[in-house]
C-alpha cells in the first residue's frame, strides 16, 4: 500500500517493539470514584488512546476499534499512584490488528510496581473511504511479546464466536422508543 501520505511501500511485515506506546500520568482526586480508586471508564479511554496509536503505526493508515475484547482489573489504582500504559500490536490478521496494554501502577511513595490491568483490542486499518486494507504481518522478539503472541490465534477464534453471539443477539433485539 503507498498513497500521498506515505509514499514508502508497506513492509510485509513489522516487530512489535515498531508499534510500542508508553503513557505515564498522576491520578488526581477526580479521576477517583467514592472507593477512591481510578475509575474504570478513565482507565479505559486511556487504555483505547495508547492501542489506537500502536495500531496505527503498525500500519500507517487510519483505524477502527473493532472490539474492546478484555479489560482486566487486577488491582485497584489510586490517588498515591501514578499509572503507565503500555501497548503495542500483538498479533495481525490481513486487515485486523490486535493490541495488548499492559497497565502498571507505581506507588509514588514507595516505588512499588504493580501490573494493575490488562487489556486486549481489536482494530481494523482502513482505506480513507472505509474499505479494510492489508497490514504487515507481526515478529515478536522479546519474552514478553512471545508469550502474547503464542495465544493469539485463540484469541482471534474466541472474538469470531463472540461477534456471531452479538450480531446473533442484535438481530433479536428491538429500536423502539419506550418513551413514546
Amino acid at each position: 500500500m503507498t498513497d500521498e501520505k506515505n509514499p514508502q511501500p508497506m513492509p510485509a511485515f513489522k516487530y512489535c517493539r515498531e508499534s510500542r506506546v508508553f503513557k505515564t500520568g498522576r491520578v488526581f482526586p477526580n479521576d477517583v470514584n467514592n472507593h477512591k480508586t481510578l475509575f474504570g471508564g478513565k482507565l479505559m479511554s486511556g487504555i483505547d488512546e495508547v492501542a489506537s496509536i500502536s495500531a496505527m503505526r503498525h500500519c500507517r493508515a487510519n483505524v477502527v476499534t473493532a472490539s474492546t475484547d478484555s479489560v482486566d482489573f487486577l488491582r485497584p489504582i489510586r490517588p498515591t499512584d501514578s499509572v503507565c500504559f503500555e501497548s503495542f500490536v500483538s498479533w495481525t490478521g490481513r486487515t485486523s490488528i490486535e493490541v495488548f496494554v499492559k497497565i502498571i501502577s507505581e506507588n509514588l511513595y514507595t516505588g512499588e510496581r504493580a501490573v494493575a490491568a490488562t487489556s486486549f483490542l481489536t482494530f481494523v486499518a482502513v482505506e480513507e473511504d472505509g474499505t479494510p486494507t492489508p497490514v504487515p504481518a507481526i515478529i515478536p522478539e522479546t519474552d514478553e511479546e512471545k508469550l502474547i503472541n503464542e495465544s493469539a490465534n485463540e484469541r482471534s477464534e474466541l472474538r469470531k464466536v463472540r461477534r456471531a453471539i452479538s450480531k446473533k443477539l442484535a438481530a433479536e433485539l428491538n429500536t423502539v422508543k419506550y418513551w413514546e
